[in-house]
């Protein structure tokens, strides 16, 4: 017997797979679960835009389950991914039986991408999704696919302008499945990045209008991984020139208070070349760079360039 106010939703993969996916969730849940089962059946050969997030990875999962060998998770392997990041995205995938490729892309070439200003998400996409096709034509696939959710329209993303203009499917949207249901229907998977801390690329945490550059991306990088050796499990660096901020959550903060920490926080950060350590008492949230940014700025950010 299911509990109640919860139905049991029975997914038959693809007979590329030959699994049977069983869920104990909300009967609307379910109901999405099989709009998206179509709605992947509906795209034909389809290269899943890849990075180790919870949704991209749920998505390249859960398309690899209804289209089989049809389908191809796609990687970027660039400056703005963490390395640590990079090498989770690929475990996961091996893990899963996941047909994985991995490209590379070249918008630190861009130049109005290493300027930084609030369209930059778009010019990131705008190379990934360029890159995709090409090498999806030589492939012969017809569709790219990505992992936008609901939750995703009311936030600040530039680079859903270019996934628009190049047509990439949005599955999870076409399924109005929000970021809390993507996560659900992981974990009832049994896959283990369903509660994966989130992780926008390592550009993000660089202030606006200050360039992008291999250096910039390196201390942010190196400062991440150091937070997480000393056991931080969600943060953020941000990177504002001379200044470091540091983002723990909430939960995290009393450890991060510590005189202890503190002195490890200065120790590292003045090593990679930072004048100022900061900790940012409002703790992580994502996004927190936008709060900088003036309404017409996020305005033209939203706006196709």
């Amino acid at each position: 017997m299911s509990p109640p106010g919860e139905g049991v939703a029975t997914c038959t993969s693809s007979p590329f797979r030959h699994k049977i996916f069983m869920m104990t969730v909300s009967p609307e849940l379910a109901a999405k679960r099989s709009v998206l089962d179509n709605t992947l059946r509906s795209l034909g050969r389809t290269l899943v835009a890849y990075s180790g997030g919870t949704d991209s990875a749920f998505l390249a999962w859960a398309s690899h389950q209804v289209l089989g060998d049809r389908m191809l998770a796609v990687i970027a392997d660039c400056p703005s991914l963490a390395r640590f990041q990079l090498a989770d995205a690929i475990a996961f995938a091996n893990e899963q039986s996941i047909p994985l490729e991995t490209i590379s892309t070249s918008e630190l070439e861009r130049q109005e991408y290493v300027r930084n200003d609030s369209a930059r998400c778009f010019h990131c996409k705008d190379e990934l999704f360029s890159v995709m096709k090409n090498f999806g034509a030589t492939r012969g696939f017809e569709t790219i696919a990505y992992g936008v959710n609901l939750d995703d329209n009311s936030d600040f993303r530039p680079g859903q302008a270019a996934a628009s203009q190049h047509r990439v499917a949005a599955p999870f949207l076409d399924a109005r499945l929000t970021k809390e249901d993507v996560r659900t229907l992981a974990r009832e998977a049994g896959l283990r990045i369903w509660d994966k801390p989130a992780s926008a690329c390592l550009s993000s945490r660089i202030e606006y209008g200050r360039p992008v550059t291999t250096e910039a991306l390196s201390a942010v990088e190196r400062g991440e991984d150091a937070l997480r050796q000393f056991g931080f499990r969600q943060f953020r660096v941000r990177h504002h020139g001379e200044i470091a901020r540091i983002e723990i959550a909430p939960d995290e903060m009393p450890r991060a208070l510590s005189l202890e920490m503190t002195s490890k926080f200065i120790s590292v950060f003045k090593a990679l070349g930072f004048k100022f350590v900061t900790l940012d008492l409002e703790g992580f949230r994502s996004g927190s760079m936008n709060a900088l940014l003036p309404a017409d700025q996020i305005a033209i950010g939203r706006r196709q360039p």
